[in-house]
């Protein structure tokens, strides 16, 4: 495990708009705001999505991911992380559990997932953290780091002899 740690800064509250594409929105908010880093909650509706639910083989690298599709409105409760890439462009990561009548998907939803009606989205700014998405060769995704990019050898603080 790698760590790093942050305070609370700024809360940002946003209302997306029937239509808008919940990551390239969430993410060009971040961008214009110059969010770093932070953890995020969306709320409403959503349509038009892929949504990741697994791995074909839990031991295949890279993974070849499973994907449901649906191109009809659903319910959405979604939490997630935003961290900028290796590139400084912002990058969200977002499980949530969609759902319309007794038909449940829970998984992390990609391809379209537009807003369908209104969603409630809060990013609450995590500062003084050190993090990023780097380019993880093994999966081929862009996985969380913290920390320096080349961490430095030593006793962990508190454990000094």
């Amino acid at each position: 495990m790698n760590y790093t740690v942050g305070q609370p800064g700024r809360v940002i509250v946003a209302r997306l708009e029937h239509g808008e594409p919940i990551y390239a929105t969430i993410e060009a908010l971040a961008a214009r705001e110059r969010v770093r880093h932070a953890a995020v909650w969306i709320v409403g509706g959503l349509m038009h999505a892929g949504v990741v639910v697994g791995p074909q083989a839990d031991d295949e690298r890279p993974p070849r991911i499973r994907v449901e599709r649906f191109d009809d409105a659903r319910e959405i409760l979604g939490l997630g992380t935003l961290f900028l890439n290796e590139s400084g462009q912002p990058k969200l990561h977002l499980h949530a559990t969609m759902g319309k009548g007794r038909t449940v998907l829970t998984g992390c939803p990609r391809a379209g997932a537009d807003c369908w009606l209104v969603d409630e989205v809060v990013i609450l700014e995590i500062s003084g953290a050190q993090a990023e998405r780097r380019k993880d060769a093994a999966s081929g995704f862009e996985l969380l780091a913290c920390g320096p990019e080349k961490p430095t050898a030593g006793p962990a603080p508190g454990n000094d002899p």
